[in-house]
């Protein structure tokens, strides 16, 4: 697999960045999966100058975001001739009050991940849980270290989904109710709160303890409400289906909502892509075998 990745300067500025978290945590499981990462430029030299990865075939290194590095990676994301043009996702450590967080390629860079179903990773937590995910599928074994992020029981999870994305959204919740609803708690905004419990009763959900709470529709701040809570460490995990091909009036609570996610960053997973979410939905239970085998 190879993912496109980049760091703002905050992430890699320090010797405890959270780039080089990231690296000490999952650098063993990188290699295990043979992970290509295709780094710009900066990012590259700062993982080079700490002598992380040192003698990887698997780091590549791009131009520096000023000469289109970070526009290379949107355009291997959409898939350009040839296998080695090609890229599986993309993790971009988003420092959310650096300008360049909100450039047009940042912006493209995890637009077209979304339409194109690829991981989009702006978090520490999210991209050390996307390994461990890979690391499951690949038939490795479970990395203690990586436990808590799969101790659903004392987490909460935040189920958002735009209009177009709500029937999605749906049959996800109904392929994976068991995993979903071994969340210590979990909330949604608006209309998708409303039929996740309508869906979660007709199962035979408890009728009178609803399966999730009920925010505000997004427009009406439920996107800031659930922010709240990631910044105040109450909600672990958000899985966010997005409309990529619409304008939405509510935009600015939609960034807001991910810039909380990118600020509490070794605390918050965030998945986009459905295909990702099912993805980590039958890792989860592939790992719970693995720890119960053992």
């Amino acid at each position: 697999m190879r993912l496109g990745l980049a760091a703002n300067r905050l992430h890699h500025h320090t010797e405890d960045a959270a780039l080089f978290r990231w690296l000490r945590a999952c650098e063993p499981g990188i290699r295990d999966l043979r992970l290509a990462l295709h780094a710009v430029g900066r990012t590259h030299d700062a993982i080079a100058a700490a002598g992380m990865l040192r003698g990887y075939d698997g780091l590549k290194r791009y131009p520096y975001g000023r000469d289109g590095g970070l526009m290379k990676l949107v355009a291997e994301v959409v898939g350009l001739e040839g296998a080695e043009r090609s890229l599986d996702g993309a993790i971009y450590f988003i420092d959310p009050v650096d300008p360049s967080s909100i450039f047009p390629e940042a912006t493209a860079l995890k637009r077209q991940c979304v339409i194109h179903g690829k991981p989009f990773l702006s978090t520490v937590a999210s991209a050390r849980d996307w390994v461990e995910m890979e690391r499951i599928h690949a038939g490795l074994a479970p990395d203690p270290n990586a436990d808590r992020f799969h101790a659903l029981e004392s987490q909460t999870l935040a189920l958002i989904a735009h209009d177009a994305m709500k029937p999605q959204m749906l049959a996800f919740a109904d392929a994976h109710f068991d995993v979903l609803s071994r969340f210590a708690h979990r909330m949604a905004t608006g209309t998708t709160g409303l039929r996740l419990n309508e869906l979660a009763w007709s199962r035979g959900w408890p009728q009178d303890v609803p399966w999730v709470e009920r925010f505000q529709s997004g427009p009406l701040g439920g996107d800031a409400q659930i922010a709240d809570r990631v910044l105040e460490h109450r909600c672990q995990r958000v899985i966010f289906f997005e409309d990529p091909h619409v304008a939405r009036h509510h935009e600015a609570d939609i960034q807001l909502l991910e810039r909380a996610v990118t600020t509490v960053t070794d605390e918050a997973v965030c998945t986009t892509s459905l295909a990702v979410a099912k993805r980590w939905c039958e890792a989860v239970n592939k790992r719970g075998i693995l720890v119960g085998a053992t």
